[in-house]
């Protein structure tokens, strides 16, 4: 069986392969996105804490992380941001700090972490720091 106009068919397999390709997916990004904060404890270790502290009021090369889910970029008092992360008007929701550490140079263009730190491409590592992130309050 095919589906569409002559110039643009469709059959019934590509169809059935298309859905079943976007429920693994889909089953594949959920599974992800819960983030084990565990795990994200020893990916903040390795990652991050060199620079960065979830203690509240403790800053390091970069500022504490304490509370960071929900608040808006460059909020932590006496630390000095850089004007891009300052003028960027980014509230730090779990899809924007992914985007953050995934590539902080292209979030943030001319932002002081993207010159030092490439980005952490495992989006496992990625959901798991940013689940431990968000029980640090």
């Amino acid at each position: 069986m095919t589906y569409g106009s002559r110039r643009n068919r469709v059959s019934s397999t590509t169809v059935a392969i298309t859905i079943g390709a976007m429920l693994v997916l889909g089953n594949s990004l959920s599974a992800r996105a819960a983030g084990d904060p565990k795990r994200g404890a020893d990916v903040f270790d390795g990652e991050c804490a060199e620079c960065h502290s979830v203690k509240q009021g403790k800053n390091k090369k970069g500022p504490s992380l304490f509370g960071i889910v929900g608040q808006k970029a460059a909020g932590v008092p006496d630390f000095a941001y850089s004007d891009g992360l300052k003028n960027s008007g980014i509230t730090w929701t779990v899809e924007r700090l992914d985007a953050y550490i995934a590539n902080p140079n292209q979030a943030v263009p001319g932002g002081k972490m993207g010159k030092k730190y490439d980005g952490l491409a495992d989006p496992q590592a990625r959901a798991d720091v940013i689940a431990f992130l968000s029980a640090q309050r």
